[in-house]
């Protein structure tokens, strides 16, 4: 078999998954996928990933780049008589391959990163902030504070971190956050 078919037979499966992908996702809307990773939509409680869409290195979108830059520039190297046989073209594609792969992955994030914003804040930049206690927090018990990060306003689950109770209305600063717990103490 020659290494131009094998290089046309990429360049084309790459180049219809591509097509076929755009297409398919105008017409059925895309993979809009969902799921929650037990925050209780109040806060990041400590996780290290912020659920910013992204682009994987090893995602659809990469890999059929890959397929269709190695078939593409194999294609065009077997046809210079220099880099024609095989095992000089096949690593040169490879490479140039690996090179649009890339920087299509960088471009994507690149992307996704300056058009994704999240109303999530991020529970370890709250520590010593203050918040207001919107529901009473019993001795002992859970109430519920209203705080602002970012110009949003959010509200999560609180106690008290003496155990003491603490009135609606007051101010408190918020102490330490465990899980979606936060612990505050009066002002």
């Amino acid at each position: 078999m020659d290494a131009f078919f094998i290089y046309f037979i990429c360049f084309g499966v790459g180049l219809v998954f591509t097509v076929l992908s755009a297409f398919l996702g105008h017409v059925f809307g895309g993979t809009d996928a969902h799921a929650d990773v037990g925050t209780g939509g109040h806060a990041e409680a400590g996780f290290e990933h912020t659920g910013m869409p992204g682009v994987s290195p090893f995602s659809p979108t990469t890999v059929a780049s890959f397929i269709t830059a190695f078939g593409g520039f194999g294609m065009i190297f077997s046809k210079i008589e220099l880099t024609r046989p095989w095992w000089i073209s096949a690593p040169l594609a490879a490479f140039m391959g690996l090179a649009i792969a890339a920087g299509v992955f960088l471009m994507f994030n690149a992307i996704f990163s300056r058009t994704q914003s999240s109303s999530e804040s991020r529970v370890g930049a709250l520590v010593g902030a203050s918040a207001t206690v919107i529901t009473p927090i019993p001795q002992h018990g859970v109430g519920e504070i209203a705080y602002v990060q970012g110009g949003s306003r959010y509200t999560a689950p609180a106690r008290s971190e003496s155990g003491a109770a603490i009135v609606g209305g007051q101010t408190v600063k918020i102490n330490r956050v465990v899980g979606t717990q936060f612990y505050v103490v009066p002002i």
